[in-house]
């Protein structure tokens, strides 16, 4: 065992609602240990500006075009990160060495090769008197890679550190569903790949007719009817989209617009079959050159407490496939991608590679991540 290292992981997903914050301990190779984990809701001005902001920028354009108004939501994002950060250190006895600050991010298009997160690094090491790594997903657009999924590295640990027999498969729904599949503990034995929408559609569907902002255990859906002809419709689309060999998506890749027109109830019920039957379909076919395996696919993020959403892609999956919860396991399946970012920022520190072939596309394993001090 090397070093250990003690750092604080900001993660800010695409739902845009708050953010996860864990302080772990960890080497950088193969092990770790947790502090604590935090949640941190977003004020409601920071909530709606970056709601607003995000249904402007829909093509490379908009970010020059919306220049200002992303400078300024980057400022008072930064500002209540520091906030936070300055709250949780209060809270543990022991020294903080990075923050790891994954931004939040406003636009990806792997096409493009571009991958872009709001947050001023050298602002929050300014406020927090600490050293801030991030930018993580841009040496590996550089290198050939899409940016994303990076949290494979830390499921790979977590499938060590718990001892989970594998091969196992680790199944994220955040507002882009992906999965890692771990054959073994070996760096070149797994891989992972985004599958398609995840919380999103349903999210700002819910945000558009109603005034929550998600569908609490998948309520609201359950009382709907599936519109048949418009999902198999959407189905379809998907299917037959110009894009097919990309590894990562952006939640702008996913319209509504094909439940437009629909009752609250029903217009759910149509995105939550859509999305169950999209993450069946796409975990089946990723694994379908290993369908002779038994895997244990581990469900986090927060689609996983969407009891409607889990139990359609049960219905999608074959037999050799079982959905676990990640929870089961002693790990809380909120924290998984915020406690990724700080042994993340600890590899980055340490120059280790953070994303692979097998998972981002990237010519050859890389690390990521740019190290800021200011104070």
């Amino acid at each position: 065992m090397g070093k250990l290292f003690t750092a604080l992981g900001l993660m800010s997903g695409t739902s845009g609602d708050g953010i996860d914050a864990s302080i772990i301990t960890s080497d950088g190779f193969d092990q770790y240990s947790e502090i604590t984990n935090r949640y941190f809701k977003y004020d409601q001005k920071i909530y709606e500006n970056l709601h607003n902001l995000k249904e402007k920028i829909t093509k490379l354009e908009d970010l020059k075009k919306n220049e200002n108004e992303i400078n300024n939501l980057e400022r008072e994002i930064t500002l209540f990160h520091a906030k936070i950060v300055i709250e949780i250190l209060k809270t543990i006895d022991k020294k903080v060495d990075f923050i790891g600050f994954h931004g939040q991010t406003i636009y990806h298009n792997p096409l493009e090769r571009i991958s872009k997160q709001i947050g001023d690094g050298n602002l929050l090491s300014q406020l927090s008197k600490k050293i801030v790594i991030c930018n993580f997903r841009q040496n590996d657009i550089d290198n050939g890679g899409e940016g994303a999924p990076l949290v494979p590295i830390f499921h790979r640990l977590i499938a060590k550190q718990k001892n989970i027999k594998l091969p196992a498969c680790f199944l994220n729904i955040g507002g882009i569903a992906n999965v890692t599949a771990i054959k073994d503990y070996n760096e070149s034995s797994f891989m992972s790949r985004d599958l398609g929408p995840g919380n999103c559609l349903l999210d700002e569907w819910i945000r558009n007719n109603n005034e929550k902002k998600f569908d609490y255990n998948g309520e609201i859906a359950k009382k709907g009817i599936i519109n048949e002809l418009i999902l198999n419709q959407a189905l379809e689309n998907f299917s037959s989209r110009p894009d097919q060999n990309t590894l990562s998506f952006d939640i702008k890749d996913f319209s509504l617009g094909f439940v437009r027109g629909l009752n609250l109830e029903d217009g759910a019920a149509t995105l939550t079959d859509f999305t169950g039957r999209l993450i069946g379909s796409e975990l089946f076919t990723f694994l379908s050159k290993t369908k002779d395996k038994l895997w244990k696919v581990l469900v986090c993020g927060g689609g996983r407490k969407n009891i409607t959403l889990i139990e359609t892609i049960k219905k999608r999956i074959p037999k050799n496939l079982t959905i676990q919860n990640i929870d089961d396991y002693g790990i809380d399946g909120d924290f998984v991608e915020s406690q990724a970012f700080a042994y993340i920022a600890i590899r980055s520190y340490l120059n280790l590679p953070i994303s692979f072939p097998n998972t981002t596309g990237c010519k050859e394993p890389s690390t990521g991540g740019v190290l800021m001090k200011n104070f």
